[in-house]
């Protein structure tokens, strides 16, 4: 069994985590291999300014269309929410933490009006600008390791990065602040990984084994909603579900780049029925968009 993968450490933590369930799970021999995407090869651009659609993903796709591999292991929030559908996603195993973070030598509090804070995500620019911290945004790429290295040099003062990434490489000491997430709502799929094969794989019930049910339906709830909304990176859209039990509370957010709220929702239901959920959701949010 191959899977594919980026080449980044975190992609690599996140494959090297998924071979190591699926081998509890299937006894095939699992061997990596390393795909370069576009959004690897992009450096100078936000990526609200441009189609970011299956940015991070679609090589690796492809060579699981092709068969070059027989998987390949996403950042679910980068998966797109019209997948290929000759594709599946076989798997979601335990979902991370799904929290945004402050990366700074400051506290939020104690950063000053006109702070530089890097970021290429306009829903982080527009929480910024709704709570009204007038910092002046500077564009911000590259892997973990770069962003923060940045921060620490002075180059920018502050960053918001997934707390899933900075967990999974041990970086958790350059967290300086962990937010709520109703004050500074992620994007959806934060902190979940998913494994994607191909639709007709013989793969995909072995592969299914790792998933995590409640995982599965919480990003089902989130996922539904950008789809039906259509939204992805170029809408400051923040949505996250919560399973407690056999219930999924669904929250999202949406502002104008400046930071107005213009819709606020919270829906609750079955957690069998995330799909019905995140539809509700969009319903209430779509004469917005």
């Amino acid at each position: 069994m191959i899977a594919g993968t980026r080449g980044s450490r975190l992609a690599l933590v996140q494959t090297n985590h998924v071979i190591e369930m699926l081998s509890e799970v299937c006894k095939d021999k699992i061997e990596k291999k390393i795909i370069k995407t576009k959004g690897d090869r992009i450096r100078d651009s936000q990526l609200y300014s441009m189609d970011s659609r299956g940015l991070f993903t679609r090589e690796l796709d492809m060579a699981v269309l092709n068969e070059e591999v027989d998987l390949a292991v996403h950042s679910l929030k980068d998966v797109p929410s019209d997948l290929d559908p000759d594709l599946a996603i076989a798997a979601v195993p335990p979902r991370e933490s799904p929290a945004e973070v402050l990366v700074s030598r400051l506290d939020w509090e104690d950063l000053p009006p006109g702070s530089k804070l890097g970021t290429s995500s306009l829903r982080r620019e527009a929480f910024c600008n709704h709570h009204q911290k007038n910092f002046k945004m500077e564009p911000l790429r590259g892997n973990i390791d770069t962003r923060i290295r940045k921060v620490m040099d002075g180059e920018v003062h502050a960053t918001i990065m997934a707390e899933a990434g900075l967990k999974r490489l041990g970086l958790e000491e350059h967290i300086k602040r962990r937010f709520p997430l109703e004050y500074f709502t992620p994007a959806a799929g934060q902190g979940a990984l998913a494994v994607i094969t191909r639709a007709d794989s013989e793969l995909i019930s072995s592969i299914g084994r790792i998933t995590h049910h409640p995982s599965l339906q919480e990003v089902t709830a989130e996922k539904t909603l950008l789809r039906e909304l259509g939204a992805g990176c170029q809408c400051p859209l923040g949505v996250i579900g919560r399973a407690t039990g056999n219930q999924l509370t669904l929250y999202a957010v949406l502002l104008t780049r400046e930071g107005e709220m213009l819709r606020k929702v919270t829906i609750r239901g079955p957690l069998a029925e995330a799909e019905d959920i995140g539809k509700k959701a969009a319903k209430e949010m779509e004469d917005y968009i």
